[in-house]
């Protein structure tokens, strides 16, 4: 491959997506998730997110930062905090809220739950990586609980394969389980932590 294309391959990946009702311009690069448009799943999950004007909330494992900023288009009285464990994912969402001028929303490095400290959501979201393994889930959902204000809700997005999974371990860790959405490739769920 020559210098020129090898120059092109390094270049943002730049398009626009509708999230939350306003128009975005986002950039991406190659190595983050799904870098030329958003995917399936997470459309499903922003089509189905219940957001109140003042809600504040998390987007868990943000990659470039989709569902966090469709949330903080829909809270834009609440704040939004994305997380990734991947630095370059949290340098390009940090960047797509600032240049299309959401200021309620902010990125961070993190692990899961790690970095977040005591802070209390009213939304949780995540398109949630099957590959990450059973035990990395149970943690999420987990955490997730601890993480949310009375009344508040977690919002995911799988794989079909791991609706059962998942039924079963928000069933278990919240008491409670709700199917939004399901389609060939992707289920949307719902688990409400109680008042």
């Amino acid at each position: 491959m020559d210098r020129a294309a090898l120059e092109r391959l390094r270049r943002d990946i730049v398009f626009r997506a509708e999230l939350g009702g306003r128009e975005l311009t986002l950039h991406s690069t190659w190595g983050t998730f799904s870098p030329r448009e958003v995917d399936e799943g997470s459309r499903m999950l922003i089509d189905r997110l219940e957001i109140e004007p003042g809600d504040d909330c998390l987007d868990l494992g943000c990659g470039y930062g989709p569902i966090g900023l469709a949330m903080a288009v829909m809270a834009p009285e609440g704040r939004t905090l994305m997380v990734d464990r991947d630095f370059k994912a949290v340098e390009y969402a940090r960047a797509n809220a600032r240049r299309n001028g959401i200021d309620n929303a902010e990125a961070m490095l993190s692990n899961g739950f790690e970095s977040v400290g005591e802070r209390r959501f009213d939304v949780i979201a995540s398109n949630i990586p099957a590959k990450v393994g059973k035990e990395m889930l149970q943690l999420f959902v987990a955490d997730a609980f601890d993480h949310l204000h009375p009344g508040g809700r977690f919002y995911v997005v799988t794989i079909t394969g791991l609706r059962q999974f998942f039924k079963r371990v928000l069933a278990d860790g919240f008491g409670n389980y709700k199917k939004l959405k399901q389609g060939p490739r992707y289920t949307v769920a719902m688990a409400t932590r109680p008042d």
